[in-house]
């Protein structure tokens, strides 16, 4: 049998490095065009961090630092 050694995906993120509401820049990476959050096997993060990100999305979006939908522009 031929088994194929699977390599870990590293995420994208250093481990200090934290995921907070604040910094929307990094928040605006792991949100699709229309302000959807990516899911992990898209965005390689952790379990813990995927669940950080969704947090901070929440918190951003509540404080009206991120929108919930973004409007279509072409009209």
């Amino acid at each position: 049998m031929n088994l194929k050694a699977r390599r870990r995906k590293q995420s994208p993120l250093n481990a200090e490095q934290k995921i907070q509401f604040k910094n929307i820049e990094l928040l605006s990476t792991f949100i699709t065009d229309h302000g959807k959050i990516l899911p992990r096997r898209k965005t390689n993060l952790t379990v813990k961090q995927q669940k950080e990100l969704k947090k901070a999305v929440k918190r951003a979006r509540i404080l009206s630092l991120l929108p919930f939908v973004l409007k279509n522009k072409s009209k």
